[in-house]
């Protein structure tokens, strides 16, 4: 990695506060001594997403041992699931009935489950394989919505109240993973309340790790509330791995069926999509939450579901598959498949066992992809960096209806402009050649190629920590330089010398924090480095400060920042406020409203000017003009970004920015809207600068 190193002016607190200040926080720049060669320090490997199977998406509720014994055995068979790296066998809902007893325990149906649950467990054990189950985070779970069995009227075995006597009971049973869902918790379920989530799953994430505590067992938490309250504002150190999207597929019975009645497995509809699983990739891509073992969920797979149903017409194509399975990849994923593994033909099997795509997806850096390029509308580039020096994913994604030529510029990715990259197709394992600047290639209609490049990194700035900051309450990085905003790569240079992982809360100027979490370094002393993905305003004075998360925080020694130059934007400010229009919370689905926030750099504050006018948020929505059209008092949100006029804006020297002869205005104490252009108007003069 070519490393820039820059000079910085430390801040210098008076003589009289010196030293109570030195006790609280640490100031670093540069000026500061330096490792030796912070951009050498070795990368750490960061736990990978999940990697498994799960009832739910082949078999609805309609499952007990006898279904599951065989869907293990196939899993585990040689040359299948299991010898390609898949892990976790996983019970979704249908094993429970909502019944306890007097104490309060879970009830099982020993006639569909003889031995009960810690027979399924063994036997999972017996194969090699790590299991799981599945609760709710209320006091009932989702399976009368659409069930292929009746719900118990008396259904109240969801966690809510008991979350450590079942979190208690789940490791007794000898289960690894626990998927907790939110049909109780968000006012769906047979017996339901409305849950605060976070507040919630705090909660089971706190009696998980009590239980674990006293058993000695870790067992893994799937959040499961589908991107309700925006965990990926507060789920990294809670779990690893919380969902941001609704179902990728939903069963559906024959109409006329009343909740809680059921219907037969081969009379519910199931029909997956190519179309739902980019919806669920689009709404998954949080790529400043997403780092060193937390990830985020975009839903069990449906690659092989229609196939293994016999439903006559295969709903996703040879390369729909791909593409899919390409999307999660690239997203860093927890791959969690969903079909029949019984029925499972060859296709299916090369697609969801190609040892290269599982590798991007299980990368040790533990990144999320990005898009980095969108030259015409539909044709979009998306990059994820990958563990070594120089490496990259690559997707070439083509949503439009025509086959067309894509090109990935290296510099767009982070890596050197003006270098060579070898590029090698993942999905063929076959090397395509070395290539200056840039690669092109044809992607058919709805289709999409998958690439691993191998470069030269670009450069990078080093800020360096001072000498002993063990035991501060904080590390600040200030004057933290960036000459464009948008999202950054940040490789965190630190030593942990224990024997578990530590944990630091990181916080960019004003943003909301995220937990992050510093694996051993390999002994006292022994530097290593872990990365993230930061978004930073364009100043020479952002400001990075990881504070101590339990007491844990690990000693810091620099902090290298790289541009990736693809994913550049600009915020709008208010030229009489100079206040920043954003979205309140980093919402991202579709109607949110933006208003006016102090600017702090943030990815919810970061759009970049399209080809078609459109200010372009979190990749793939746009800001635009709520409503069917434009008109006079319509506030901002966030939509598709599909051309039409409510996302088309026009930009004038003068600062005003406008839609369709209305101008955005900005009153005093108010929330921006549009309104009828005047010229003298200081509440309609914007900057935008990319």
């Amino acid at each position: 990695m070519k490393t820039k190193h820059v000079t910085h002016k430390p801040l210098l607190p008076s003589t009289a506060v010196m030293a109570a200040a030195v006790a609280l926080t640490v100031l670093v720049g540069a000026a500061n001594a330096a490792p030796k060669d912070p951009a050498n320090a070795p990368q750490i490997k960061v736990p990978a997403p999940v990697l498994g199977w799960a009832s739910w998406n082949a078999f609805a509720s309609s499952i007990n041992f006898d279904v599951l014994k065989k869907q293990i055995d196939a899993y585990a068979a040689p040359g299948g699931l299991k010898d390609a790296g898949y892990t976790y066998f996983n019970l979704d809902d249908g094993w429970w009935q909502g019944a306890r007893d007097a104490a309060g325990n879970m009830l099982v149906d020993e006639a569909e489950w003889p031995g009960g649950m810690k027979a399924v467990a063994d036997y999972i054990h017996s194969k090699g394989l790590k299991a799981g189950i599945y609760t709710d985070a209320g006091p009932s779970g989702c399976g009368y919505l659409n069930t292929t069995r009746p719900a118990s009227a008396g259904m109240t075995a969801g966690m809510r109240g008991h979350e450590l006597q079942d979190a208690r009971q789940f490791q007794d049973w000898g289960f690894d993973f626990v998927k907790v869902e939110w049909c109780g918790g968000g006012g769906f379920g047979y017996q339901h309340t409305v849950l605060d989530s976070r507040v919630a799953y705090t909660t089971v994430s706190a009696a998980i790790a009590q239980a674990s505590a006293a058993t000695g067992r870790a067992m893994t938490l799937s959040m499961c509330q589908w991107g309700r309250d925006e965990p990926w504002n507060w789920a990294p150190g809670l779990a690893p791995m919380w969902r941001t999207s609704d179902d990728v597929i939903f069963w559906e019975k024959p109409a006329g069926t009343p909740d809680g009645a059921a219907a037969p497995l081969d009379k519910m509809s199931l029909r997956p999509t190519l179309s739902k699983a980019l919806v669920n990739f689009d709404k998954g891509l949080h790529p400043l939450a997403h780092h060193t073992g937390y990830a985020n969920d975009l839903d069990m797979m449906i690659v092989g579901n229609a196939v293994a149903r016999g439903e006559g017409a295969i709903d996703l194509t040879e390369a729909e598959s791909r593409t899919h399975m390409a999307l999660w990849a690239m997203a860093g994923s927890p791959l969690l498949l969903g079909s029949d593994l019984t029925a499972m033909n060859a296709a299916t099997k090369a697609i969801v066992t190609n040892a290269e795509v599982l590798a991007i997806n299980q990368d040790g850096r533990g990144l999320q992809g990005v898009k980095v390029a969108e030259d015409s509308a539909g044709l979009q580039v998306y990059s994820k960096v990958l563990s070594g020096s120089g490496k990259r994913a690559v997707m070439l994604l083509n949503r439009t209806a025509q086959s067309a030529p894509m090109m990935v510029r290296w510099a767009d990715t982070g890596l050197a402009g003006a270098g060579t990259a070898r590029v090698r197709d993942a999905w063929a394992n076959t090397d395509l050649g070395s290539f200056g600047a840039s690669y092109t290639a044809t992607v058919p209609a709805h289709g999409s190629l998958l690439l691993s490049v191998s470069g030269s990194e670009g450069t990078s700035a080093t800020y360096t920590a001072t000498a002993g900051s063990a035991g501060r309450a904080a590390t600040v990085f200030k004057e933290v330089k960036a000459v464009a905003a948008g999202l950054k790569l940040a490789n965190i240079v630190y030593r942990n010398g224990d024997k578990a992982a530590r944990r630091a809360s990181l916080q960019v100027n004003g943003q909301i924090p995220t937990v992050v979490s510093f694996p051993p370094t390999g002994g006292q002393g022994k530097t290593g480095a872990v990365s993230v993905m930061l978004s930073l305003a364009k100043s020479s004075a952002n400001t990075i400060t990881f504070s101590n998360a339990g007491g844990s925080a690990p000693d810091f020694d620099a902090l290298l920042i790289q541009d990736i130059a693809g994913t550049n934007a600009a915020a709008l400010v208010a030229a009489q406020s100079g206040r920043c229009i954003g979205l309140p919370n980093n919402r991202t689905h579709l109607g949110a409203e933006a208003g006016l926030e102090d600017c702090n750099g943030g990815q919810n504050q970061s759009f970049a000017r399209t080809a078609r006018n459109q200010l372009a948020a979190y990749g793939n929505r746009c800001l635009v003009a709520m409503g069917a059209a434009p008109a006079a008092g319509a506030k901002l949100g966030l939509g598709e970004c599909d051309g039409a006029t409510p996302a088309a804006w026009e930009f004038a020297a003068n600062g005003t920015l406008a839609m369709n002869g209305l101008c955005l205005d900005a009153p005093a104490g108010g929330q921006p809207a549009l309104a009828a252009c005047d010229a003298n108007s200081q509440t309609q003069r914007w900057t935008f600068s990319q």
